[in-house]
């Protein structure tokens, strides 16, 4: 009996560390994992400032949802036989957008909504093909003839419908800081690879408001962000003096950029498409910090990002669109904040 007393101190300080030794491996794997995840996210980040090819699929093909290798693009006799149409999921005035079925598959089937916007309809259609990338919805097939084409089915919807999405139970694991800030990276990401595309220099027109701009991304089942619509995606070339207009009616509001506003509105002359002056990418920029605010929301972390990125909004919103930064400049500052605050983050835990 009178060895028990340092039997039990041997079992205490063996359990002591084995204790230790746990977590000490469990701070090694939260820290290695945190540097592996970040060390992926700048390779890709790399990889997308240098241009290279992001696509799992050679160009004319793609790969959805469950399917193991990629299929050429549908043609017009697939599309009429194959795509089954269910319902009317969407609309606006260029197209109508219905849920369909593709060999098992859930795409959307979209049509010509009126003729009057044909023209905008088969520009959407070639941006589509031109640029098939991560940051753009897939497309998987089309008929020019019917004024058709399918893409891939996004269930959640666009970026309009972010806040009911986090709302519903199963995802509001998924609302914080960090997944809140890395579509809002997208979002960038996506205005660097349109500024700098295959297809030249594009200007995203179709976003003369919030709600407008944000119904432009399709928000994926894996939380991040493709660009949807790219029907109103004009090219720009400064230094060939090739710039753009949104449309050929005067366009109000604090939303717009200042050079997107008609410059004689404070004079009383009655607006004139011919003498409104064009614009260039710049436009997108100032929308940034806009878009962000409500990519953001009131998410626990969200005004600490805002600290961060305080100083790059407030050049994006200066009145003189040369001075703004480019889309390129903006996602280093959002790439270097957001890995800096996922180390930050680690480093706390750790301490813990």
């Amino acid at each position: 009996m009178a060895r028990m007393p340092g039997r039990l101190s041997g079992q205490r300080s063996r359990t002591s560390l084995s204790l230790a030794g746990l977590m000490t491996c469990l701070a090694a794997l939260l820290v290695s994992t945190g540097v592996i995840y970040l060390y992926v996210d700048s390779l890709q980040g790399a990889a997308e400032q240098a241009g290279y090819p992001q696509t799992a699929c050679r160009p004319g093909h793609f790969k959805i949802s469950s399917m193991k290798s990629c299929a050429a693009w549908l043609q017009c006799a697939q599309v009429r036989a194959d795509v089954r149409q269910l319902k009317l999921i969407g609309q606006g005035a260029v197209k109508k957008v219905y849920l369909a079925e593709w060999s098992g598959h859930k795409v959307a089937l979209c049509r010509l909504a009126s003729q009057d916007y044909l023209e905008d309809f088969l520009h959407g259609l070639s941006m589509l093909q031109a640029l098939q990338d991560t940051a753009v919805v897939q497309l998987v097939g089309f008929c020019a003839e019917d004024h058709t084409f399918v893409t891939e089915y996004h269930p959640h919807g666009s970026l309009l419908n972010l806040e009911g999405v986090f709302a519903q139970e199963q995802f509001r694991f998924h609302d914080t800081w960090q997944i809140r800030l890395r579509l809002a990276l997208d979002y960038v990401s996506i205005l660097h690879f349109l500024h700098n595309s295959p297809a030249g220099r594009r200007v995203m027109c179709d976003s003369n408001s919030l709600e407008k701009t944000l119904s432009q991304f399709l928000l994926t089942s894996d939380f991040r962000l493709v660009v949807n619509d790219l029907d109103a995606l004009p090219r720009v070339e400064v230094g060939g003096g090739l710039l753009v207009k949104c449309g050929h009616h005067e366009l109000t509001g604090d939303f717009v950029a200042p050079e997107q506003l008609w410059p004689f509105r404070n004079t009383g002359k009655t607006f004139s498409d011919e003498l409104m002056p064009g614009y260039d990418e710049k436009t997108d920029i100032w929308k940034v910090p806009d878009v962000t605010r409500f990519i953001m929301g009131a998410v626990r972390g969200g005004d600490l990002v805002h600290f961060h990125l305080f100083q790059v909004h407030d050049e994006c919103k200066r009145e003189d669109p040369k001075l703004r930064p480019s889309a390129l400049d903006v996602l280093r500052v959002y790439r270097s904040v957001y890995s800096t605050m996922v180390r930050d983050a680690l480093k706390s835990r750790d301490a813990l």
